[in-house]
């Protein structure tokens, strides 16, 4: 009976949230607040006009139902949560200046870092102080590292590097939610173990559950074709969901292994970045990957199923990495 409360958490964070998409998708429509699209991805002009900041429908509802059904304090969970709605607001705060300015140019780079360089801080300093968070596992191994005053500079790495990682995933119908919903099953896997070998509390694992529900919830209404967009409101936070869930349960160094394609939409656009700036010439026809898969003309949704398949297989590889080591 005990574990009913990630069935409820999982339950009540769907239904919460798909009762809120109805009501942010026609608020988002009434305030003309629609995603501009970029001219460049000649495959998206059909999108135009697509509401946006759906983030806010299901990041929400899901931290709240994180919040009342994780244990009483400042639990990871808990902290999990805020550090989720932080990124959110900052998401949020992005899409609003986009959507005011009518095109992408929504706070500028050094404002951007700035934010996430505050909240990545503070959720650093966080790890820090938990006994949990200062310990780094290696997968396929039973070592762990206590990486001591050291945590806060990786931590905040970690938390830069998956929150912009998400982001740039986030670019095709349905395809950062189905990906980072994949990634947070196989990490509720690896949390429901290390809760039951009492390595850590209930929370993360009520935490992960939560935000699944959430997002669930919300590819009904952003999958192929999407009738809202999450925007930086939700990539934003479910990257900070993503780095949270490792960083909290000590397993940030499995974040490349199950989130594999958060790592090819990153590694593409860096070195998409550097080739150009060198010789003028581009590796992919455009970059993040996905886009260079689209205009190789692979349709969305198969993009998508791809992209969860691999997410998949190298999510049953990590979750092994750890399991062994427990």
């Amino acid at each position: 009976m005990k574990y009913l409360i990630f069935f409820l958490s999982l339950i009540f964070s769907f239904l919460l949230s798909l009762l809120s998409l109805p009501l942010v998708t026609s608020l988002s429509t009434k305030l003309k607040a629609k995603q501009p699209i970029l001219k460049y991805v000649e495959q998206h002009k059909s999108k135009a006009g697509t509401p946006t900041m759906g983030g806010l429908a299901f990041v929400v509802p899901s931290c709240l139902i994180a919040v009342v059904f994780s244990n009483n304090g400042l639990s990871a969970g808990r902290i999990a949560a805020i550090a989720t709605i932080s990124y959110c607001l900052l998401g949020f705060l992005d899409d609003f200046l986009k959507v005011k300015r009518h095109n992408n140019g929504g706070l500028t780079p050094m404002q951007k870092i700035i934010g996430q360089l505050g909240i990545a801080g503070a959720l650093a300093y966080y790890c820090y102080k938990n006994d949990i968070s200062r310990l780094v596992r290696i997968p396929f191994t039973n070592t762990t590292v206590n990486f001591g005053y050291w945590i806060i500079p990786f931590a905040i790495f970690i938390f830069l590097a998956v929150t912009n990682s998400v982001n740039l995933t986030d670019g095709l119908d349905g395809l950062a939610g189905n990906t980072t919903f994949c990634y947070l099953l196989f990490f509720f896997l690896i949390l429901f173990a290390m809760y039951q070998k009492q390595i850590i509390d209930i929370s993360l694992a009520v935490f992960s559950v939560s935000i699944m529900g959430g997002i669930l919830a919300f590819l009904i209404y952003n999958s192929k074709p999407a009738k809202i967009f999450m925007g930086d409101t939700g990539s934003l936070a479910l990257g900070g969901a993503v780095a949270s869930v490792a960083m909290f349960s000590g397993n940030s160094l499995i974040i490349p292994i199950i989130g594999i394609m958060y790592v090819v939409s990153c590694i593409s656009v860096i070195i998409q970045v550097i080739v150009f700036k060198i010789s003028k010439k581009r590796v992919f026809k455009m970059a993040p990957f996905h886009h260079h898969l689209e205009k190789c003309g692979m349709s969305e949704p198969r993009i998508v199923a791809i992209y969860t398949a691999v997410t998949v297989i190298f999510g049953a590889l990590g979750t092994i990495a750890v399991l062994i080591s427990l």
